[in-house]
């Protein structure tokens, strides 16, 4: 089995942004918190940025643009393929969105997760699985206290075929 791990540091928070003093919003909540977020960025709620998130926030899977696309064609049948790029790009700056960049393929998107989790990719199959807990996440702290750091955020991918 090949197991290749890339980490990605992350300048955002992983799950949360502040709205206000004292007040945290977890992202994966609700469409207000994301409204509120996107204007606390000086950015306009549109009906795009809605209907990209709502479907976002909504899936299970990773999409890719395509198939984002395909999906808020649904709601929005006047979107464009170059909307929901621009859009996407603007809520990563912001922090609601994770982009998955995994080689040789088109990037994945999801909402950015309440707590870290890492990914395993299926080098044969391109299948992406979330990998729960907190075991990657241990070791990686442990090896950073060793060198004298201390992680901020992390996501690991791992690239690796089936036995």
């Amino acid at each position: 089995m090949q197991l290749i791990m890339t980490c990605i540091n992350l300048r955002k928070p992983p799950c949360s942004l502040k709205v206000g003093p004292d007040k945290m919003v977890n992202t994966l909540n609700n469409e207000p918190d994301f409204k509120q977020v996107l204007r606390d960025a000086g950015l306009r709620v549109t009906p795009q940025r809605a209907s990209v998130i709502t479907i976002l926030s909504e899936t299970d899977d990773h999409p890719n643009v395509e198939e984002l696309y395909e999906k808020v064609r649904k709601l929005d049948d006047t979107i464009s393929v170059a909307t929901v790029y621009r859009t996407l790009s603007v809520l990563e700056n912001v922090g609601l969105v994770r982009k998955l960049v995994l080689n040789d393929a088109p990037a994945r998107y999801e909402m950015m997760p309440p707590t870290n989790h890492d990914h395993l990719v299926d080098l044969e199959s391109g299948e992406l699985v979330e990998i729960p807990g907190t075991d990657i996440a241990d070791v990686m702290n442990r090896v950073a206290s060793e060198l004298g750091y201390e992680i901020v955020s992390h996501h690991t991918v791992i690239r690796a075929r089936k036995r």
